[in-house]
């Protein structure tokens, strides 16, 4: 868990993910991220290959920036084999015991990435929801529909959707630093 989260000695993320330029969607999604006072987790979708884990890593590097402790972020990828069939908690309370934390006293905030690999996923994370008051719970997802249908199912109150589309010609254009004035289009 310590090799999935370099943060927690390093104080950052990966470069790999550092030098990336991050997604527009990154403006809207941080607010959603940061506000604790909603008891909901926050759940994002989107086809494969869009970006959804580049986007937690941003996300967690804008939360260190922002003052947040780099030992109260948690990143956990649900699809790696030795966490297979471990139930979220259990990673959740694993990870806080290597870091020494008791997470009903201080504010953290919790990735799971490629949540639809663990079966009852929704039924875990609301529970979660409701047991940790001081947890923002972050999920993300590449089974769209199914993620929206047992979202919506078992999660009505406790979660909020957010999705990811695939990358935009307006932000192709962004990332690439394209700049045209109006001048030159004529």
């Amino acid at each position: 868990m310590k090799v999935d989260n370099p943060w927690w000695t390093e104080g950052r993320i990966p470069d790999y993910y550092a030098k990336m330029s991050p997604r527009l969607y990154l403006n809207i999604f941080m607010p959603l991220v940061q506000a604790t006072g909603l008891r909901r987790a926050l759940i994002l979708m989107g086809p494969r290959r869009v970006g959804k884990t580049v986007m937690m890593f941003h996300t967690i590097q804008r939360l260190i920036d922002s003052g947040v402790s780099a030992q109260n972020i948690i990143y956990i990828s649900v699809e790696t084999p030795i966490y297979n069939k471990i139930y979220l908690e259990q990673l959740f309370i694993l990870a806080c015991q290597i870091l020494g934390k008791n997470p009903t006293q201080e504010q953290m905030y919790v990735f799971y990435d490629e949540i639809q690999y663990l079966k009852e996923w929704e039924i875990d994370l609301k529970s979660l929801v409701d047991t940790y008051r001081n947890v923002k719970f972050v999920a993300s997802g590449s089974a769209a529909a199914e993620l929206k249908k047992r979202s919506d199912e078992s999660g009505a109150g406790r979660f909020t959707d957010f999705s990811l589309p695939p990358l935009t010609f307006y932000e192709y254009i962004h990332l690439k630093n394209f700049r045209i004035s109006c001048s030159q289009l004529l």
